[in-house]
């Protein structure tokens, strides 16, 4: 567990119920909870202290009002946004479904047909965003999850947030915004980040989601990042014989290490999948 529930519970007060940890990472813990007003589950998503001190309060809830105004059905919405004593959370709706991740490790590589459906609703979600001027910068299989058939993008709070507050984090504070695995290049270096970053991360996702595996693996984040900048993708018809040309052609496309020539849009890249 993340931390003692009850020493938390007790820092939230009465709002939310915690029930249980749904997962952590680098960033923040995510618990299941009830809204005790509403009587509806919700997630909580509570920051790392460290995270919470860079940040500031008043930058964290007046970035967090700006996402809550994104309104879009393959975006999960923020609810609400608090301070508990030293920590700083934010509210979502709870989705009970899988996440593209949990359908991976259970089920491996998803139907070609599935992919493209997924990654519409998904480019769909990020072009939304980033006509309201916000990336993601952290596109990955654990944040998209599933509504009966519908894929939802979840998680633009504290990547926006971290980003407008302009945080940069050493390596021995451990945080970082965004995953190795699927952030672009220039990202990962530090470079200027555009609506081309998340493309290249949707790319990503959706080599795995064909491939049953990244596009890029190692050891460590920083082999994985290493080979990223170094070397490319291994074709997807080498491992996956159904994938058409087109299909292999766009999502090598979308992670070209230059972003000039990326798609410039995800929706661009999701009508060359086919």
């Amino acid at each position: 567990m993340h931390e003692n529930l009850a020493s938390l519970q007790e820092a939230l007060g009465n709002r939310y119920r915690l029930l249980r940890e749904l997962g952590s990472g680098g960033m923040a813990a995510v618990y299941l909870a009830e809204d005790t007003e509403r009587g509806e589950r919700v997630a909580v998503k509570v920051l790392r202290r460290e995270l919470t001190a860079i940040l500031g309060t008043t930058r964290f809830h007046r970035e967090i009002e700006i996402l809550s105004g994104l309104q879009h059905p393959n975006i999960v919405p923020v609810l609400d946004s608090r301070q508990a004593g030293t920590r700083l959370y934010y509210v979502m709706p709870f989705i009970p479904g899988d996440s593209v991740r949990a359908r991976l490790e259970r089920q491996g590589p998803f139907p070609v047909e599935d992919v493209i459906r997924i990654a519409k609703d998904i480019g769909e979600a990020i072009d939304y965003a980033h006509e309201h001027g916000v990336l993601h910068r952290d596109i990955k299989p654990e944040n998209v999850l599933f509504d009966g058939p519908r894929a939802l993008v979840c998680d633009f709070g504290v990547a926006r947030a971290i980003e407008a507050a302009g945080g940069e984090f050493s390596s021995s504070s451990g945080l970082v915004v965004g995953t190795p695995t699927y952030m672009s290049p220039e990202q990962a270096t530090g470079g200027e980040v555009d609506q081309r970053s998340d493309v290249y991360s949707l790319g990503c996702v959706i080599y795995e989601m064909l491939a049953g595996e990244p596009p890029f693996a190692g050891p460590t984040a920083q082999a994985v990042l290493a080979r990223k900048l170094s070397e490319p993708p291994r074709d997807l018809r080498t491992v996956r014989q159904d994938v058409s040309a087109a299909m292999e052609r766009a999502v090598l496309l979308a992670m070209e290490k230059d972003p000039a020539r990326r798609p410039e849009s995800a929706s661009t890249l999701v009508g060359m999948l086919t």
